[in-house]
């Protein structure tokens, strides 16, 4: 969808180049981030994409076609371009601001308005923020925007310089998790420009590690960098804690789990103990028809007859299937039992998780 080759910037007031030779294809639908130390050329890579800085030499095609054959307003009217500073016009409403391009290339007030109520649904904005001014709005519901108004010409490629940088990272989480959920149904190809290598391993299909005049020294998935970093720079940038980098990788539900010591509701006290020193744990899991609902230990089986005489506890924390192995290490971590208890999203029980097991991916 979008090649760069052997592309080059040199700005006046600068010796060196600010990129040189620069190459790579970045398919269609795919979110390629470019990531590096300040004055790496990212930022600037990416605003020759749509011209808002003009390239010195090389060449740069979107969706096949050349950008300098273009008009440079038409180009950046095709492409999705949000900023972390956002940009939006505060004499407008939350509504006109969204519909700024559509109205710009001709859209009618019927299709510009079902387009906004669209967008303002998929971005969970409330109908009530659309006739709000931007200045009324929170910086997290002030970048939501700034997405919608990004996505909504329906635009097939998408420029994102540190969209989230400038909110705090309880916000910026969410806006994240908000944004790739979106990606996964709308399938835009994204460029993503951050300098932070923990949001890039999160959002990206490949990165791409440039050095200093633009030089890529890396271009891989996240996996594959944290796995076999190319060479030393790579290595340094990527940290010391790449194996729990790439636990934030995996999810739960793509590696086998453990059964654990599990209990029917009618259980007797006996049975509830040979599966504890079964698995040489002080409780068990209840079980009801594959549905988890809660444990026992031997203090709460002293004055019963059966688990339900125990009365089962409710977990105070478990993972779910669809969550990554960084959050099933820190429920292990924090765990009185030191185990993490595993459900789908419907609280069916589908095993434990222990240190040991995690340590296997972290070293694999």
């Amino acid at each position: 969808m979008i090649s760069l080759q052997g592309v080059s910037k040199r700005f006046e007031s600068s010796n060196g180049a600010a990129v040189a030779d620069l190459s790579m294809d970045i398919a269609r639908g795919e979110t390629v981030v470019l990531v590096g130390p300040s004055g790496c050329g990212k930022t600037t890579t990416m605003k020759m994409i749509n011209r808002l800085i003009e390239p010195s030499g090389g060449s740069i095609t979107v969706d096949g076609t050349d950008v300098m054959r273009q008009d440079p307003v038409t180009l950046r009217r095709s492409i999705g371009y949000v900023i972390q500073s956002i940009g939006l016009l505060p004499h407008r409403t939350v509504g006109e601001n969204i519909s700024t391009v559509p109205k710009l290339e001709g859209w009618d007030d019927q299709r510009i308005e079902e387009r906004v109520q669209e967008l303002a649904e998929i971005l969970e904005l409330d109908r009530d923020f659309l006739r709000r001014y931007p200045s009324e709005l929170s910086g997290g519901q002030r970048q939501r925007v700034g997405v919608a108004r990004a996505l909504a010409a329906d635009p097939p490629v998408m420029l994102m310089d540190e969209p989230f940088g400038a909110v705090d990272p309880i916000v910026r989480e969410r806006l994240q998790d908000q944004f790739l959920d979106i990606q996964d149904r709308l399938q835009k190809t994204v460029v993503f420009v951050t300098h932070d290598i923990d949001e890039a391993i999160k959002m990206a299909d490949r990165i791409a590690i440039l050095n200093k005049g633009g030089k890529l020294e890396q271009f891989a998935s996240p996996q594959e960098i944290l796995r076999t970093p190319s060479n030393d720079f790579v290595k340094q940038f990527v940290g010391a804690e790449r194996g729990l980098k790439r636990l934030a990788l995996i999810r739960v539900s793509d590696i086998d789990v453990e059964e654990g010591p599990v209990v029917a509701p009618s259980a007797s006290v006996a049975e509830v103990r040979r599966a504890m020193e079964k698995f040489d744990f002080d409780w068990a899991a209840v079980v009801d028809d594959g549905k988890l609902l809660g444990w026992v230990d031997e203090p709460t089986l002293r004055e019963a007859s059966s688990v339900s005489d125990a009365r089962p506890r409710k977990f105070s924390a478990y993972v779910m299937a669809r969550s990554t192995l960084r959050q099933a290490l820190d429920s292990i971590v924090t765990s009185r039992t030191q185990v993490a208890v595993v459900v789908d999203r419907e609280d069916k029980y589908r095993g434990i998780l222990t240190l040991e097991r995690v340590s296997q991916e972290i070293i694999s």
